[in-house]
């Protein structure tokens, strides 16, 4: 904002990113980059995939890069590089007629004068660079012929500066002998500057010196030599492509053209130098490429090597927004490039995908693990098991806002006294009593309440709640192929997160042993089954899992025993007694003895036991209803999306049943 005559005015923000922008959205990042990890995605393939989708709000780099190839296409079809040739045939016709007019009305002329110049100018050659160089000694008699000639040198001289430096074709446009003694001057220092960085003798003031003399012809107000030969070599290098891409014809025309630019063969030996200087400085450029130009508007050289080094810039940033290199970062790409070809919206989206990355790593949602693999934090589970158990409350009450009442309660019902708090305690905090006791302790200590209060340990009190049973949980999950192979193995796996989080935030006191089965069972933590990605083993040994479920019920003796078994099959493996996953399709006599006979015994202990049948298979419908009826189970059958809504569900009506019970007597 300015002052300007005592108003205000006010103009786009340009000290950098938007200080009022909002803040980029990590949420929706975390939640997609975590459904794709328990998908089977490593989380550093998931956050790629993300970013190449891009936000609700934000293009991705695959569309930005789909932009770029857009624009690329646009620019090779809407363009010719014939711009300069045909400008100065004009010109040069132009100056023929003109001349011409100009005989035929010189009644004063010597006729064998005029025959000459007549058949002179009738037979010029066809090529237009011969034509004008053979004029070049030409003593013109119509004074419009001659200034039409003139300005062909001029707009050469001017079209072959700007192929070098940007915009000289409009700056010196109607430029006088002086102007033009500036740039050969200008030339001149650069060269001599160049030269002395080739074998190391220049110094900042030499640069610093050429920049106060000559800035005025450097809009990119380059920081240093080195930036000021990236410049210059990027747009010689443009230059020369340029001449790569016409054909061999219009490439000679301009050579043989360029002789003549302002009339100075100076001019072209200095800018030879100059072009040799920055191709021994910047050996890495693209000195030899070419582009297919199939458009229908001419380009003169200036805006045709502006058009190629836009191209060349385009290409970079392909290569950025792919992050095809080992090491690739997307603050590896030029937001200001971006911006220029795209426009500054893509620009913002790339700075916001690039902060995400940055804040996916820097802000402890990713970590590396000893065996140097990236893994979703304890913090990134938990925000993930958050959004998953909203989900699935939303499925068991049937209306959103049912949730809180839903799942509280964790520690009891209130009885309406209170008491100190104690390491460990869960129970809602006694505010009145808290403050009440912190105003005494202070004005025992001889302080002022009304200056303030600070809360120590013991002024905390909590109410107190009607004792309630603690429940041991251990959820038992099918991991075979089958159920990655019928698209059961993201919905299973939401599950076991919603009911994780519901444990370890509402329900503290609950224990949860989360175990999975396959070709054999095995005890997971949360970060780990999360990370889990979907096996190929055959076989489904619920027998294995339910002898870890057992083992892990033995260790909490004093709680109700809940067990979800969540399955797309009938048991296919069971555990020999030397430890081996004994396979069998159709299932064996053997495995289902075993499996049933560890059923019956946790069954005999009081274990509540729910089966979530994946599947209409009526072999698996069978084995579980006749299972559920022999030890007094339940059966639930929900569709995929379903399944976390229905465990959860179960995990409550499991912990109302042993509340009211008070408890069972197991034998284990």
């Amino acid at each position: 904002m300015g002052i300007h005559n005592g108003s205000s005015r006010y103009g786009r923000y340009t000290g950098g990113p938007d200080p009022l922008a909002p803040p980029v959205d990590l949420a929706e990042a975390l939640d997609a980059i975590a459904e794709d990890v328990m998908g089977g995605y490593s989380p550093r393939r998931a956050l790629q995939e993300f970013l190449r989708r891009g936000t609700r709000n934000r293009e991705g780099l695959d569309e930005l890069a789909g932009r770029i190839q857009q624009r690329r296409h646009e620019l090779l079809g809407r363009h010719r590089l014939d711009g300069t040739l045909e400008e100065v045939k004009k010109l040069l016709d132009t100056a023929v007629l003109e001349e011409r007019k100009q005989l035929t009305r010189d009644a004063m002329m010597d006729n064998t004068d005029r025959a000459f110049r007549e058949m002179q100018l009738q037979n010029l050659p066809a090529s237009t660079a011969a034509a004008v160089n053979e004029l070049a000694s030409y003593d013109w008699q119509s004074g419009t012929a001659r200034e039409a000639y003139e300005r062909i040198r001029d707009l050469l001289g001017r079209e072959v500066l700007d192929q070098r430096f940007a915009g000289m074709k409009e700056a010196l446009e109607n430029a006088t002998d002086e102007d033009r003694a500036a740039v050969s001057e200008m030339l001149g220092d650069l060269n001599e500057l160049l030269e002395r960085h080739r074998h190391g003798e220049d110094t900042d003031a030499d640069f610093q010196e050429f920049m106060a003399r000559h800035g005025r012809f450097f809009p990119e107000n380059p920081q240093s030599v080195e930036e000021l030969i990236d410049a210059l070599a990027r747009r010689a290098a443009a230059a020369q492509r340029l001449l790569q891409s016409m054909s061999p014809e219009q490439r000679g025309e301009l050579m043989r053209l360029s002789a003549q630019a302002f009339g100075s063969p100076e001019l072209t030996a200095r800018l030879d130098q100059l072009d040799s200087s920055l191709r021994a400085l910047r050996p890495g450029e693209d000195w030899t490429g070419s582009e297919q130009f199939e458009g229908r508007e001419g380009l003169g050289l200036g805006d045709g090597t502006g058009v190629l080094a836009d191209l060349a810039e385009l290409d970079e940033l392909a290569e950025q927004l792919s992050q095809s290199h080992n090491g690739a970062h997307l603050d590896d790409v030029d937001l200001a490039a971006l911006a220029r070809q795209l426009g500054e919206n893509a620009a913002v989206s790339a700075r916001d995908l690039a902060e995400i990355e940055r804040a996916m790593h820097d802000g402890g949602y990713l970590r590396r693990s000893a065996d140097g693999e990236l893994r979703l934090s304890p913090q990134a589970v938990r925000r993930l098991g958050k959004s998953l158990l909203r989900d699935a409350a939303r499925q068991l009450s049937g209306r959103q806002g049912s949730r809180d009442t839903r799942m509280a309660g964790a520690a009891g019902e209130q009885t309406g006294s209170s008491r100190e708090w104690q390491f460990g305690d869960a129970e809602p905090w006694d505010v009145t009593g808290t403050i009440t006791n912190a105003i005494r302790r202070t004005i025992v200590d001889g302080g002022d309440p009304g200056s303030g209060l600070h809360l120590a340990a013991g002024d905390i009190e909590v109410t107190e709640t009607e004792a309630r049973t603690q429940a041991a949980v251990a959820l038992l999950v099918d991991v075979s192929f089958s159920m990655a192979a019928e698209g059961r193995w993201l919905p299973m796996k939401r599950t076991a997160l919603a009911l994780h989080q519901l444990i370890s935030t509402r329900f503290r006191g609950d224990r949860l042993a989360l175990i999975t089965f396959g070709r054999y069972a095995q005890s997971m933590d949360i970060g780990e089954f999360t990370a889990l990605p979907p096996l190929r083993d055959q076989g489904t040994n619920l027998h294995h899992g339910l002898l870890l479920a057992g083992r892990f019920f033995r260790r909490h003796p004093t709680m109700a025993h809940v067990l979800l078994i969540v399955t797309d099959g009938e048991p296919t493996a069971h555990l020999a007694a030397g430890g081996e996953s004994l396979f069998s399709w159709p299932p064996a006599a053997e495995t289902i003895r075993a499996t049933v006979a560890e059923l019956d015994r946790l069954g005999r202990a009081g274990t509540q036991v729910t089966f979530f049948r994946l599947g209409d298979e009526p072999s698996l419908e069978r084995f579980v209803q006749g299972i559920a009826r022999r030890i007094g189970g339940r059966v639930v059958a929900p569709a995929p999306e379903d399944l976390g809504g229905a465990v959860v569900g179960e995990y409550f009506r499991a912990r109302f049943k042993a509340n009211h019970d008070g408890g069972t007597d197991r034998v284990l």
